[in-house]
């Protein structure tokens, strides 16, 4: 007789919180492209300044800026806890 009412405890308290949540504000949104950035580079032909070493320097430019391809997370059976 517990078990069931565990159970209906259960399913009320999963009702009321779904019920009470609250709802996300953009239900539309989609994920972000490439070219929504807007990065900063100069022209072909500029000179790139060589650095060796850490330094600071009052002018930059951005020459790359990665690889922002999205990829899903997986979890190999190696990897686990022990």
């Amino acid at each position: 007789m517990h078990f069931v009412f565990a159970i209906v405890m259960l399913i009320a308290s999963y009702a009321i919180t779904a019920l009470t949540a609250k709802k996300p504000a953009n239900t539309d949104a989609k994920p972000s492209h490439l070219q929504d950035f807007s990065f900063p580079q100069h022209d072909e032909g500029t000179p790139q300044p060589v650095v060796f070493g850490e330094v600071w320097t009052s002018d930059w430019m951005v020459l790359y800026y990665g690889n922002l391809k999205s990829e899903a997370i997986r979890t190999s059976s190696k990897s686990g806890k022990k």
